[in-house]
């Protein structure tokens, strides 16, 4: 049987390896690899920082690095918007990628709420 903390794991994995495929088939024009390589960055930062949330020994320091996670899927999820809004990259991989982006903003922000409380 699978631990929560690690289906979590697997959750961001997935979503960094996603994301890099998605980006791989966006246009090669200088707006596709722009965008692409901002989502790349802060898709994968998300996944790698949520290891080191993982080692972290005291709340302050959970919080502080499960912020920085929660920082780059939102600069995830805004740069999927802007992907939408000028339509770029396939809609049924974005709409996947910006659903499961929002539900682990959600788990990170309860995760940081409760740590605080």
């Amino acid at each position: 049987m699978v631990h929560g903390k690690y289906d979590l794991e697997e959750r961001f994995v997935g979503l960094a390896a996603n994301i890099a495929l998605f980006c791989k088939d966006l246009p090669p024009d200088f707006t596709g690899q722009y965008y692409g390589k901002q989502l790349l960055r802060s898709g994968g930062s998300a996944a790698l920082n949520f290891g080191e949330v993982q080692g972290t020994y005291t709340n302050k320091d959970y919080c502080h690095k499960a912020s920085t996670v929660l920082k780059e899927l939102k600069e995830s999820r805004v740069n999927l918007k802007i992907l939408m809004r000028i339509n770029y990259g396939s809609g049924i991989v974005k709409n996947k990628l910006l659903d499961e982006i929002e539900q682990l903003i959600k788990i990170i922000a309860t995760l940081i709420r409760n740590k605080t409380s």
